[in-house]
């Protein structure tokens, strides 16, 4: 229990005065969180360069190790890329340094966003009933898990195959390409925590299953249009390359269906609460 934020029914309501200080402290330790991490990938800085964020660009990352496995084992040698047809420059002066803080900021939010739901789980908590935190166990767990699997496919599967379509692609060969470090890690950033969102999927799935807002039905009445939407999300992220849209969009509509089976059984729960709510009441009447 948050000492700073008394539970609901436990104590006097609290003001509103009350409840911004209670979260100005949530976020005070959410923010002091995110900048220890972004220390400790601001030291790391030849870990976090080199391995981490130059990774992709290099030919022998895992992923394209991978594809060239993946060709040989299917006979195909096209899958196998073992070359990156471009150069990462730096054109401003401070530039290095100005990217070295900034990457090591995103990587405190990135390490520190289990904490950053926590404490906001930890400020919202107090404010349900009863069943509502019972409904809502391990939210924490879950949203950090998803989020970890999604910045993960986004890092090695989603980015690195917009890097190598985007790096490789030319409108004239004697056009080179130099690509601005700027540009770069925005690309990789973007399509990893893209990734990682739209893995929430589920979660956000759950939660407005359990509002009564959604109901497995309408996810399946919706399903083609959510097809539709899914296909622009996918080309949103990644370069237009089809096999990059598909790679993504795949799992994104697995996501989907594993989302209506989360509504059904959340539905079934919350008519089975019902029924026994009725009789309940049918009983003493």
């Amino acid at each position: 229990m948050d000492p700073t934020q008394p539970a609901l029914g436990d104590q006097q309501e609290m003001s509103f005065i009350d409840h911004l200080e209670a979260l100005r402290w949530h976020i005070i330790r959410a923010a002091i969180a995110v900048v220890l991490f972004a220390l400790v990938a601001f030291f790391s800085k030849d870990f976090l360069f080199h391995d981490l964020i130059l990774g992709p660009s290099r030919a022998d990352f895992w992923t394209y190790r991978m594809f060239c496995r993946a060709g040989e084992w299917l006979h195909a040698p096209s899958l196998c890329i073992d070359k990156i047809g471009f150069v990462i420059q730096n054109r401003e002066m401070s530039g290095q340094l100005t990217m070295h803080i900034s990457t090591s900021f995103i990587v405190g939010l990135v390490l520190g966003f289990p904490y950053l739901f926590w404490e906001l789980w930890r400020f919202i908590k107090p404010g349900l009933y009863p069943h509502e935190r019972q409904n809502s166990q391990g939210a924490v767990f879950f949203v950090s898990l998803l989020f970890a699997i999604g910045l993960l496919f986004g890092y090695y599967i989603a980015a690195p195959m917009s890097i190598q379509f985007l790096a490789n692609y030319v409108v004239d060969p004697t056009i080179e390409n130099q690509m601005d470090m700027q540009s770069y890690i925005s690309t990789l950033t973007t399509m990893s925590l893209s990734c990682a969102f739209v893995f929430e999927l589920p979660m956000i799935v759950f939660f407005l299953a359990k509002a009564g807002l959604i109901t497995p039905e309408i996810m399946r009445v919706y399903r083609k249009h959510a097809i539709v939407v899914i296909l622009v999300i996918a080309a949103v992220i990644t370069p237009p390359d089809v096999s990059a849209q598909i790679i993504v969009t795949i799992p994104i509509i697995l996501l989907y269906e594993l989302s209506i089976n989360i509504a059904r059984i959340v539905s079934r729960g919350r008519t089975a609460a019902l029924n026994a709510q009725l009789a309940e009441n049918h009983g003493v009447a």
